[in-house]
């Protein structure tokens, strides 16, 4: 998984959790992209990464769910010459959102940990069919998310205090 911004960084993490936690003999690889323009080769940008050590992050074959706090075309274009860009999937702002929560501005968005892990799962070969359910319970975190919102006007208590904790 791969990230880039604070809250799509936080979401990615939480995802990461969520993924350790109910499928625990899945390895998972955490990329935060701090600097955009690494994305591209040393030829376009002067920051740009070369290829042997872009694909020594971000593989050569493997899936990267890529959460990014802005339009999901801009990290398409920064990776496009890359070996592994047909397996990059990102997620982004897609312009969805009104008055309502932090959080619930995440989900619009589709941005947010509940949507992120079981985009990961989908994305590994043969596993979404293994961890049916874990897909399912995720999804119905989204429905007790939204049924909270709508109620109480604030983000559940688990998304308010989240924090990283380090999986053994």
């Amino acid at each position: 998984m791969a990230c880039a911004g604070d809250v799509p960084t936080m979401e990615t993490l939480a995802a990461v959790m969520l993924l350790h936690a109910a499928v625990p003999d899945l390895k998972i690889r955490t990329v935060n992209v701090v600097d955009l323009l690494a994305l591209q080769g040393p030829k376009v940008h002067p920051h740009g990464l070369d290829d042997a050590r872009f694909d020594s992050i971000f593989t050569q074959d493997r899936p990267v769910t890529f959460a990014y706090h802005g339009y999901p075309y801009l990290i398409h274009r920064l990776t496009y010459r890359r070996t592994n860009h047909g397996n990059i999937h990102v997620r982004g702002f897609v312009e969805e959102g009104a008055t309502t929560t932090p959080f619930d501005m995440t989900v619009l968005n589709e941005l947010d940990r509940y949507h992120l892990a079981p985009e990961a799962i989908a994305r590994v070969p043969d596993l979404a069919e293994k961890v049916p359910d874990v897909v399912a319970d995720l999804y119905a975190k989204l429905d007790e998310h939204r049924a909270f919102v709508r109620e109480r006007g604030e983000d559940m208590p688990e998304i308010q205090n989240w924090r990283w904790a380090r999986s053994s």
